[in-house]
């Protein structure tokens, strides 16, 4: 008994030494795991991109998306940083490299990638059991998601990002898997850019049956052409939720609201169907400041955007 007892010490101080006291994140989302996880008290610093979840009110700002201020970092003395590539240019992702410090990279392509990526944030983080809690739920939720929205025949839809020049999600971006969860699927996955400019004859030809973007005005537009099938049947869906552009936690339930923007048929709806939206817990984490996909000058800032349409700068990340 006295020999177990001993390894149980020994284990418990081997994870207290190689624990994380001083963590910067250096994008939003990978913020909103850490408070997700219960470990906001491990946070020194944080990149700014909008508002910061109540939790990290008062936390020192690192500077903003592409504007690292590198010795305000260092001042900060972080034994580990939270990276999304996008949130950092080449040139200080490089110095990044050079000062050695422990760093976990985050650029989840689907929703079971994110979970097992806010799993191994969780160990990282020293506390690896909330990890694997919250990782087990988003997969049971994630799970009952696809099962309610499953069909056979997916639903074809085009995901809008901005129109001039027109811009949309490719097959490797996160909001595409979010589709496939909802029992549809992305007229342009087979492209591999995380946010490919297409053409309007494109969209034609893949007739799509569901049109989503977050501007009504842009959603009109497609009127132009009743040929359609989403024109035809009525289905230009406006997205207004901001949860869609960040991958932590939380997109799971954003994904359950677009399950319930585009996924049931009118045999459904006339049966009484209910989203499982409408039963999941809402988080409280702030969106971002604004629909970033309605103003040029924040076109891209969905994950992984590049590159940004014509004139257009990069202002927050994932």
């Amino acid at each position: 008994m006295r020999a177990i007892w001993l390894a149980v010490l020994l284990l418990a101080a081997s994870r207290s030494a190689i624990a994380v006291e001083r963590v910067v994140s250096l994008a939003p989302s990978l913020s909103e795991i850490v408070v997700e996880l219960g470990s906001a008290d491990l946070l020194v610093g944080v990149l700014d991109a909008g508002e910061r979840p109540a939790e990290l009110k008062d936390l020192p700002s690192v500077g903003r998306y592409g504007q690292l201020d590198m010795e305000r970092l260092l001042s900060l003395k972080p034994d580990l940083l939270l990276l999304w590539p996008g949130s950092v240019g080449p040139a200080q992702r490089d110095q990044l490299k050079r000062l050695n410090i422990p760093t976990y990279v985050a650029e989840p392509h689907s929703l079971d990638q994110l979970t097992a990526q806010i799993e191994a944030i969780a160990t990282r983080l020293g506390r690896p059991e909330r990890g694997v809690s919250l990782a087990n739920d988003l997969h049971q939720r994630l799970d009952a998601l696809r099962q309610r929205y499953r069909r056979d025949k997916p639903l074809r839809a085009f995901y809008q990002i901005w129109d001039r020049p027109l811009y949309t999600v490719g097959g490797e971006q996160i909001i595409s898997d979010a589709l496939e969860v909802c029992g549809a699927r992305n007229v342009f996955a087979d492209l591999k850019l995380p946010a490919p400019q297409v053409s309007v004859e494109a969209v034609l030809q893949r007739n799509p049956e569901v049109i989503l973007a977050g501007d009504q005005a842009q959603l009109d537009a497609w009127k132009a052409w009743p040929q359609v099938a989403a024109v035809a049947q009525g289905q230009l869906r406006l997205v207004t939720d901001k949860g869609l552009e960040r991958p932590s936690g939380q997109m799971v339930e954003a994904t359950a609201r677009l399950c319930q923007l585009i996924a049931p048929s009118p045999r459904m709806i006339e049966s009484g169907f209910r989203s499982p939206a409408s039963r999941l817990p809402q988080t409280s984490t702030p969106d971002l400041p604004r629909d970033t996909r309605t103003d040029c000058r924040q076109s891209c800032t969905t994950p992984g955007c590049n590159p940004c349409p014509a004139g257009c700068r990069p202002s927050a990340p994932a």
